[in-house]
């Protein structure tokens, strides 16, 4: 946490405000939103599954990070009034907008960590 009005949140919205590229990594930023955005990519997917597919991850951590992307319109939340509740995540079109970003950026990443370590083995996801 940190004060909105602090130099550093100052600082942060003045280079989010000015560079495109910076405003993209802050909206994608986070160790879980590109697993969270991976699998939201190809279906929707109720909250239970989602937490399941994504191995360590805490349910904290999964709200936490399903919220900001609510919030940056990039994921849709809707809760089905059933019992028991019913949650389901999609990308909104904007969200499904960044698939031509995104795959480039898993592409690369690919590209680079086979240089950097051959040995690693390469988990090649579809976009």
């Amino acid at each position: 946490m940190r004060k909105e009005s602090s130099t550093n949140a100052f600082n942060e919205k003045q280079i989010n405000d000015s560079c495109g590229m910076a405003y993209s990594l802050s909206v994608l930023g986070g160790r879980w939103k590109p697993a969270i955005l991976c699998r939201l990519m190809h279906q929707t997917m109720r909250y239970s599954d989602l937490k399941n597919s994504i191995d360590q991850i805490s349910e904290r951590m999964l709200v936490s990070q399903l919220r900001e992307l609510e919030a940056d319109l990039v994921v849709k939340r809707t809760v089905y009034p059933v019992v028991p509740p019913r949650v389901e995540y999609e990308l909104t079109e904007l969200g499904l907008s960044m698939r031509p970003m995104l795959k480039a950026m898993s592409d690369w990443g690919n590209m680079h960590r086979s240089k950097v370590n051959p040995e690693a083995d390469v988990v090649v996801s579809e976009f």
